[in-house]
């Protein structure tokens, strides 16, 4: 019997087994989406952080990088009609922004809210854009 082999589905399921599933199949990685927009006067960095308390969260900036880290509990365990399934991933997560020269590390600020942190990255006086008069004769 013939098999049509198809490389991208197994390196996908390698990829799951191997960072996303345990030993038991459980979600263990917890990778928060980032989203990072640019405005005149500064960067902002909005990260969802559902089922995370404030608490379980560290920023940090050194050398010119700046640090999310924290962790998501798993919510008690409860096994209901024999066997219990599990979407939500959890654990302890850190993601690393290498800040550009622009940014000023003395203003950042962070907010948390709804489960969504937002980190404003203002930028230095030299770096914002600056307008130039045009003179006429």
């Amino acid at each position: 019997m013939l098999t049509l082999w198809k490389p991208f589905n197994d390196l996908a399921r390698f990829h799951d087994d191997l960072f996303r599933r345990g030993r038991n199949g459980e979600l263990v990685r917890f990778t928060p989406a980032v989203d990072i927009e640019e405005l005149e006067d500064r960067f902002v960095l909005s990260a969802d952080l559902p089922g995370i308390d404030e608490k379980d969260l560290e920023i940090t900036v050194h050398d010119g990088v700046l640090v999310l880290s924290g962790k998501r509990e798993v919510s008690q365990e409860e096994e209901r009609d024999g066997g219990l399934y599990r979407e939500r991933s959890h654990g302890s997560f850190c993601r690393q922004f290498r800040l550009g020269p622009h940014v000023d590390p003395e203003k950042i600020e962070a907010h948390f809210s709804k489960g969504v942190l937002q980190v404003t990255l203002p930028k230095k006086e030299e770096a914002k854009p600056k307008q130039i008069p045009v003179a006429t004769n």
